[in-house]
């Protein structure tokens, strides 16, 4: 196998990871947000309302061409290869002037390539990247079926002109720094959004709960806040000595929150004189007592 001809098969893969990676990306942004809204971006050039339209058929696009190219590479769909790589050629050139006109009338916005890790607008790398994919695309026609290379000098070929062109890919994204980023940050707990609905579910799922569940008598909790790391969830309960409060402190965690109880008892008041701290005096109390972390 020649070097050229290894060039040509390895920007199937390439390619391939691309536009798959850059589809799923988008899709992974607009699922969370539950809105096509969010990976306007690049379409923001159309009018309104061609924009939503517009985003979907780049996404397609995008899908189509990536899993074209892996299917056409085979034996069987091999007559149509050179089309779909033409026509994925003739995608990046398009993006690539996309991002020209983006930089010249909307020096706002990024380019949305990758989702949300696209958000600066366009630089050069943005464009030579665009372009180096597109050149990929072309230099991939008549590369003929891809096969895997016998064991030895021609299988470390294509290794190498793969590993060398991904590279270079990523030495020209933007996003590997913003990926990076987020790989090494750590949201601080006391900042994470985490709704109250996800405490309730990982509370009635736990062996705290069940332990403590035969001394609630209520299913709704009378009371519920949150301080920084921690949801506290205050349920009206019964115990030997009388009334008390079921007190949980839920982690505010994504993933297996640690979860601690307490069993508060409710001071005895004479009737028709409320307590002068508040019903859920006591509970708070507790909590703002530093119990949390030693429930």
């Amino acid at each position: 196998m020649t070097a050229v001809h290894a060039i040509q098969q390895m920007q199937v893969p390439l390619l391939a990871l691309v536009l798959l990676g850059a589809c799923a990306a988008k899709m992974s942004r607009v699922l969370r947000a539950r809105s096509v809204l969010v990976v306007l971006d690049a379409t923001s050039l159309f009018p309104p309302r061609l924009r939503r339209p517009a985003t979907l058929a780049v996404c397609f696009t995008e899908l189509c061409l990536g899993a074209g190219i892996l299917v056409t590479s085979g034996r069987s769909f091999h007559g149509q290869a050179d089309g779909v790589r033409l026509a994925t050629a003739l995608f990046f050139l398009i993006a690539m002037c996309a991002m020209v006109e983006l930089r010249e009338f909307r020096p706002d916005l990024g380019c949305g390539c990758f989702g949300e890790l696209s958000g600066k607008p366009p630089g050069l790398r943005s464009l030579l990247r665009a372009g180096l994919l597109a050149a990929a695309a072309l230099a991939s026609v008549h590369g003929g079926e891809l096969t895997l290379p016998p064991a030895g000098p021609a299988a470390a070929l294509d290794l190498g002109i793969l590993v060398a062109e991904f590279l270079l890919v990523a030495v020209l994204s933007p996003e590997l720094g913003e990926a990076l980023a987020r790989l090494g940050y750590a949201e601080p707990c006391e900042l994470r959004v985490a709704p109250p609905q996800r405490a309730l579910a990982s509370l009635r799922r736990s062996r705290i709960w069940r332990r403590h569940a035969g001394l609630v008598t209520d299913a709704v909790p009378a009371d519920m806040w949150r301080e920084l790391c921690w949801w506290y969830l205050v349920y009206p309960g019964r115990n030997g000595t009388g009334e008390c409060d079921v007190v949980f402190a839920v982690e505010v965690r994504p993933r297996r929150p640690a979860i601690r109880a307490a069993v508060v008892p409710r001071s005895n008041w004479p009737a028709g004189e409320p307590s002068p701290e508040g019903p859920s005096a006591g509970p708070r109390e507790a909590a703002a007592g530093g119990l949390s972390p030693a429930f």
